[in-house]
């Protein structure tokens, strides 16, 4: 009598386990462009002058603006334009703030940091994606600053601590996508000082041409129309509602509008530059 045995059926192998080489296209560039923002948070904390753009200058410009000129311009109360002041300082102390991330970005090109980039295993765009998301940290302390101070000279918040988050959140928002430009004109720059110049020919003409330091009302009639569409105008606008109290709407939409066109517009240009240049 013959026994018959049957080997048992073999399972086929596992698949491998994906690891890092494996990992999706999107989550190893964001992985990537965190490495990055790491390396330009520890260059930024050991070069601390750095930040003088965010912490210095934006209480200079407040003291300036509200004991020399609130006198005359708030109509002799000090208090009064305070408080119409430091929200309008908050759109324009960021675009300001955007000007040092171009400079830099020249400038470790021109030091040949970028052709070592070229030869690590990193997807290209890290590099850029990686100095603008550094730069949250560098508006957040603005932020802070500019708010605490202001509590020490007397403004006050008139809404409530949800709408001073959704302020400050909005702030940076706008201003990780305004710095896309500052991104594009350090690509294609010559030097650091060029990436300035040309910078602070665009960002001056928005601030002041703006709602930031007085009211669109006072101007005259043919600027006022430029005034009203200029995104730090509605940036600014939307804070004071959500800080002061006061429609809010309108101008959120306008704002989240400017963003995404920001974006739409300049991130590409970026990345094409960088592309050519490094």
């Amino acid at each position: 009598m013959t026994v018959m045995t049957t080997e048992p059926r073999r399972r086929p192998p596992a698949p491998p386990t994906p690891g890092p080489v494996a990992a999706q296209p999107r989550q190893r560039a964001l992985r990537h462009a965190l490495v990055l923002a790491r390396r330009n948070l520890i260059k930024t904390m050991r070069t601390p002058e750095q930040l003088v753009d965010v912490t210095l200058q934006p209480v200079i410009f407040l003291l300036l603006f509200v004991y020399i000129f609130g006198g005359a311009i708030g109509g002799g109360s000090q208090h009064d334009y305070l408080e119409f002041l430091l929200p309008g300082m908050l759109g324009q102390s960021i675009a300001m703030g955007s000007i040092a991330l171009g400079q830099n970005l020249n400038a470790d090109i021109e030091k040949g940091v970028f052709d070592r980039f070229r030869a690590l295993p990193i997807t290209r765009s890290a590099p850029l994606v990686g100095a603008v998301l550094a730069d949250v940290v560098r508006y957040l302390l603005l932020c802070v600053i500019l708010l605490g101070f202001g509590y020490l000279i007397g403004f006050r918040i008139a809404t409530d601590p949800l709408s001073l988050v959704a302020a400050l959140g909005l702030s940076i928002a706008f201003a990780l996508c305004f710095c896309w430009i500052s991104v594009w004109v350090g690509m294609v720059a010559r030097t650091p000082g060029t990436v300035q110049g040309i910078m602070f020919m665009l960002v001056l003409p928005l601030s002041f041409g703006s709602n930031t330091f007085v009211r669109v009302s006072t101007m005259p009639g043919w600027l006022q129309a430029p005034v009203k569409v200029n995104p730090i105008s509605h940036l600014v606008a939307a804070v004071r509602g959500l800080m002061l109290g006061g429609p809010v709407a309108s101008d959120l939409v306008w704002t989240l509008g400017w963003m995404a066109a920001l974006l739409a517009l300049f991130v590409p240009l970026a990345l094409r530059a960088y592309n050519r240049r490094a």
